[in-house]
């Protein structure tokens, strides 16, 4: 398996305009196209308040097939009730109408702020521009389309021999903020030209969402219009991956490097962030133990605000860990800064100063807690506290 900088993959165009949503000029609405019927997967927000175009992807993901995915930035269409609803039916329409394929093969995608419509008439006229420009290079152009708050682009593709047929697997994301497992305040758009039957492809993409853009935290808030889909046109030609095929592991392999790779770059994005956390709870009793630990410290402002700051202020970290709710043997706990040991027998470990001061210079470090419990573990990608973060969503709205 290869990682590749060529953002193709047979068989899929794509493109980003601006179609008037955002003031600025930048690209707001964006496609991504299969030249022929895609066997499709979603996994989307369990916010109760989700957004319409979550609502129609619900309904048209059951079907297992799609061909087209059209998103647009600045306006999210959530909390809309039955007028945004219709207003993501438009858009569908709209896009199929230009596309010439059924309008259930279509699915849509929003995000930006809460509570506003769908400037609708900017949108259905800026699809026809959206259509005529797609093209097999578009790839980075419609990442370009999702961008809100994003300080830079996050593409990824893999390549890899599967069956004797080279496969291709690319994915593009957006999301910076409101990052929180469940799904984050993001959207990713996976493409691939394997042949793989539904049941399978829904499968191994749960799973790969479970270990990546589940397993991330900025600021542990959930958004309402979360989105991730993936979509396979079997271009190439593979011998079909079905449940129980020998070809299934390499192609979930492909795909939970992929996406974990978008979801280190969410979190290494987070709205001011300045370093990316890697902790990982281990030796606990079960693995539900393991993610209330960890995202008991991920999600800890105190936690957050210390890496931020460069101190390597442990008694944070096992403050927030014995709060989880989880009876912990004390003396039998140990924490690790990268590999330099902070606590441990009920204690903090003297003597490593210099050490920890070279661990907490680094943009990414990794936290090991060890309960001394059992055998299942679990990691979570956080970002520390900035400034940055609370000048950027205090204005987010205006």
């Amino acid at each position: 398996m290869t990682s590749s900088n060529s953002y193709r993959v047979p068989g899929f165009l794509a493109n980003g305009v601006h179609a008037g949503i955002k003031a600025d000029g930048r690209p707001d609405l964006a496609m991504i196209f299969s030249t022929s019927p895609a066997t499709a997967a979603g996994v989307f927000t369990t916010n109760c308040f989700k957004a319409a175009p979550v609502l129609l992807d619900l309904e048209r993901i059951r079907s297992g097939e799609a061909q087209a995915v059209i998103a647009n930035s600045g306006v999210a269409n959530a909390a809309t009730g039955a007028e945004g609803f219709a207003d993501a039916l438009a858009v569908s329409r709209t896009a199929s109408g230009e596309l010439g394929i059924p309008d259930e093969m279509v699915l849509v995608a929003s995000t930006g702020v809460i509570g506003h419509r769908l400037p609708l008439r900017k949108i259905q006229e800026g699809v026809k521009g959206l259509v005529a420009g797609l093209h097999d290079d578009g790839i980075p152009a419609a990442e370009a389309g999702i961008m809100t708050t994003d300080r830079f682009p996050k593409i990824a593709c893999r390549n890899a021999v599967v069956g004797s047929k080279e496969i291709t697997l690319c994915g593009i994301a957006k999301g910076a903020g409101m990052i929180e497992p469940h799904m984050a305040t993001m959207l990713a758009f996976i493409m691939t030209d394997a042949d793989i039957e539904h049941n399978a492809l829904d499968r191994v993409f749960r799973q790969s969402v479970d270990h990546s853009f589940n397993a991330v935290t900025v600021d542990g808030c959930m958004s309402t219009n979360d989105t991730a889909i993936i979509l396979a046109n079997g271009f190439a030609r593979n011998p079909r991956i079905k449940k129980g095929s020998r070809h299934l592991g390499r192609f979930a392999e492909m795909l939970s490097s992929l996406m974990s790779e978008l979801a280190r770059e969410l979190v290494r994005d987070g709205e001011g962030a300045t370093k990316v956390i890697e902790i990982t709870v281990e030796e606990a009793r079960t693995l539900g133990d393991a993610q209330r630990v960890a995202y008991a410290i991920a999600n800890s402002n105190l936690v957050k605000t210390a890496f931020f700051g460069g101190d390597p202020n442990w008694g944070r970290i096992i403050s927030a860990a014995g709060s989880a709710g989880i009876p912990l043997p004390v003396d039998q706990v140990r924490l690790f800064f990268e590999d330099v040991p902070v606590f441990s027998g009920g204690k903090g470990v003297a003597g490593r100063e210099a050490e920890l001061a070279g661990v907490m210079n680094k943009t990414q470090i990794r936290v090991r807690l060890g309960l001394g419990m059992g055998r299942r573990s679990w990691t979570v990608f956080a970002a520390d506290l900035s400034f940055d973060y609370v000048k950027i969503n205090a204005h987010y709205h205006t």
